[in-house]
């Protein structure tokens, strides 16, 4: 299994791109390591390393994955959300607990935390719904990324219209988190709601408008009709 995760890196340092390497840290304020390969390539290097392992137990995939995670280097964090995601037909209930310790334990930026949420943790809920009550629980967590992504875990399952409640239940409770990074996660995933369930989203937006952050209610927003965001934002 070490070679699999030497041959990983080694990929990773053959794709650098100097350019990408040059601007990463632009976009994170906390800081980064990483290689400076494009995420595109980091995706293909994920495919085609897969194919190395997918034969592999789920267990022994998730063991290198907490390797990858390990490292703390974003673009092998990326690796281990794509490998994680690939396993979705295989997920089972007690792969929440796996989960929630890469985000507590691991995640150190927004765009892991995305990256691994938005895919293999949205799935897992959609597959297993009886774990939003915990999912809900990590809104009350110290740490800022257990917080974010407690929302942003419900940004595909929002656009497909699911969840209602528990999306708004969400919002409330992340409501006045002082946090803007877990203010932006939640009023994307109120914004990814109000896709399939606009009036509700603007209704909510406006009973909640006194109290919500403006950096919240703006992505809340973002994709309702310029009436609908004019009278949200309206003093």
């Amino acid at each position: 299994m070490d070679e699999i995760i030497k041959a990983v890196r080694g990929a990773l340092s053959d794709s650098v791109d100097e350019k990408t390497k040059a601007t990463s840290q632009n976009f994170f304020k906390e800081k980064i390591e990483c290689y400076g390969v494009k995420v595109a390539t980091v995706t293909k290097i994920s495919k085609d390393c897969f194919k190395l392992i997918e034969s592999k137990t789920k267990t022994e995939i998730f063991g290198l994955c907490e390797s990858l995670w390990c490292s703390g280097i974003i673009e092998e964090s990326f690796i281990a959300c794509n490998w994680s995601y690939y396993l979705r037909k295989r997920y089972e209930p007690n792969d929440f607990q796996v989960f929630e310790t890469w985000i507590n334990t691991y995640v150190n930026n927004w765009a892991s935390c995305d990256s691994l949420c938005n895919h293999t943790v949205g799935t897992f809920v959609e597959m297993y719904p009886e774990y939003l009550p915990k999912l809900k629980a990590f809104t009350t967590s110290e740490n800022r990324w257990m917080r974010r992504a407690a929302a942003v875990t419900l940004i595909v399952p929002a656009r497909k219209g699911k969840f209602l409640s528990d999306i708004l239940e969400i919002a409330d409770l992340l409501l006045i988190d002082q946090d803007d990074l877990v203010q932006k996660g939640y009023g994307w995933m109120l914004k990814s709601a109000s896709d399939a369930h606009q009036q509700e989203i603007f209704d909510y937006v406006i009973s909640k408008k006194a109290v919500m952050p403006r950096t919240a209610l703006r992505y809340a927003i973002e994709k309702m009709p310029e009436d609908l965001r004019a009278a949200a934002m309206a003093k």
